[in-house]
């Protein structure tokens, strides 16, 4: 079988509690993606003031005692293409060895290589269309996982016959999500066409399950080995393993999960940054029990935790980062 479910662990009802909030940065334009570089800087993907940019990126310094004031901070603006299309950049991931990021258009079909903080490279343009939030994520062998979903509108723009890499899926009419995983040190011509890449989720030979299609995968995050932790849009995390098995790990409250972000950390747990409509910040363990880390957050979108354990998160609603430091292990 290509893919099965456990059941789903209960969601816990206390509340993990919580050390220490503290306010990193202020005044940071809407705030939409972090990333954490090797050396504890923080990297920060905003949307801007008045939306007359693609993105505009700042890299802060988090140790500092006060809250940092981004307007005096230096920042990369990223101006929109030329021409009618004016599509904004809304994810985010980082090569920890080289420092150079990876940027997706959100609702757009193309991923972009920021080289050096100088130069902009398209990577790669997707078979559909890519969300904002933690949609791009490096493994942890720095190979480029993107998320995808393969519906009928999408099939009928795609290639007739269907390309190569998708002849199984279009053999039995897959509707459902795509997992990509890109090596970005590859000799080949760029950008990239992720209908031409063959997913490592769903993988031949597919079969046709009764009821609904899978529902589309919205966060993806990398667990320990070659797995991966996903999110989907009811809000069940999901882990896909090296062997491109899919097995539910957990069922988060109730909601509408919009602009999720998700981050690992040390211990393995997944944080899952679960945005606008919802306003929490959740915590899965890995063996399947949910927390609420903290409630009522503004519009809590970008996540990063690091290797002590804190966790950094936008509050994109409020202009401002804090740092979170949770005391159950």
């Amino acid at each position: 079988m290509l893919w099965c479910f456990a059941p789903p662990a209960r969601p816990a009802e206390a509340q993990a509690r919580i050390a220490q909030i503290e306010v990193v940065a202020t005044a940071v334009p809407r705030p939409a993606q972090l990333a954490l570089t090797s050396a504890g800087r923080l990297v920060v993907l905003s949307q801007g003031w008045r939306g007359d940019s693609a993105a505009e990126i700042y890299w802060l310094d988090p140790v500092s005692t006060a809250p940092l004031d981004a307007s005096l901070a230096p920042r990369l603006v990223i101006p929109f293409a030329d021409g009618p299309r004016k599509t904004a950049l809304g994810s985010l991931a980082l090569d920890q060895k080289s420092g150079d990021l990876y940027l997706g258009e959100e609702n757009g079909n193309r991923i972009y290589r920021l080289v050096g903080a100088r130069r902009l490279t398209p990577l790669a343009v997707g078979l559909n269309h890519l969300l904002g939030g933690s949609s791009l994520a490096l493994d942890r062998e720095g190979r480029l996982v993107v998320l995808d979903y393969a519906s009928f509108e999408s099939q009928l723009r795609s290639e007739s016959p269907a390309p190569p890499a998708l002849e199984a899926l279009a053999g039995e009419d897959y509707t459902g999500p795509l997992v990509f995983r890109l090596n970005p040190q590859d000799d080949v011509p760029l950008p990239r066409r992720l209908e031409l890449v063959a997913p490592i989720f769903p993988r031949p030979p597919v079969r046709r399950t009764a009821g609904e299609p899978l529902h589309k995968f919205i966060a993806v995050a990398p667990i320990a080995g070659d797995g991966l932790a996903l999110l989907n849009s009811v809000g069940e995390v999901l882990i896909l393993s090296g062997e491109g098995q899919l097995r539910r790990l957990a069922r988060l409250p109730s909601g509408h999960f919009n602009r999720t972000s998700m981050a690992v950390g040390p211990d393995g747990s997944v944080f899952v940054s679960a945005g606008f409509h919802i306003r929490e910040l959740y915590r899965v363990t890995p063996s399947g029990a949910v927390t609420s880390v903290a409630h009522h957050l503004g519009d809590p979108q970008g996540i990063a935790v690091d290797r002590s354990g804190a966790i950094y998160v936008a509050e994109t609603a409020l202009h401002r980062i804090i740092r979170l430091r949770p005391l159950d292990p």
